[in-house]
């Protein structure tokens, strides 16, 4: 099995949000369109809604290892709004070296945040719990303030 470096999980990430985001498109052209279903907007919506914020968290967490700027980070995350332009965005950040082969936070890192990334890189079993739970929760929370305006 490869190991799951920067690159890898925010390739991922980023490639996931932009196939769901053509996935919730047919389905509001189902509904808007040909007026045949809504069932395409309730499934794909859901699931397009589950992957936004997962790659929130990816794009947080690996801008945090990284050490990007706030300004790519603010970008990175921004990507989510556009349909697809979560590509193009990690083109960008890979073509500049913002995705590496190997994580950089360690316990001696200089920045709280860094070193919360290094406890969750050695805690893989937890941190995927915790990630899980922060979806579910943020999507909770999503679905409580309602549908974008």
């Amino acid at each position: 099995m490869s190991t799951l470096t920067p690159r890898r999980l925010f390739r991922a990430l980023a490639t996931a949000e932009a196939i769901t985001w053509a996935l919730l498109l047919t389905g509001m052209f189902l509904k808007y369109v040909t007026e045949t279903t809504e069932l395409g907007v309730q499934v794909f919506g859901m699931v397009h809604g589950v992957v936004f914020i997962a790659y929130g968290l990816v794009t947080i967490l690996v801008a945090v290892d990284q050490r990007w700027s706030l300004g790519r980070l603010v970008l990175g995350l921004a990507a989510a709004v556009p349909p697809f332009a979560t590509l193009p965005f990690e083109r960008y950040a890979d073509r500049r070296g913002l995705l590496g082969d190997a994580w950089l936070s360690r316990p001696d890192s200089p920045t709280a945040a860094q070193r919360a990334v290094c406890w969750l890189l050695e805690h893989q079993r937890r941190a995927l719990g915790i990630g899980v739970v922060a979806v579910l929760a943020l999507t909770g929370l999503a679905l409580v303030v309602g549908p974008p305006a």
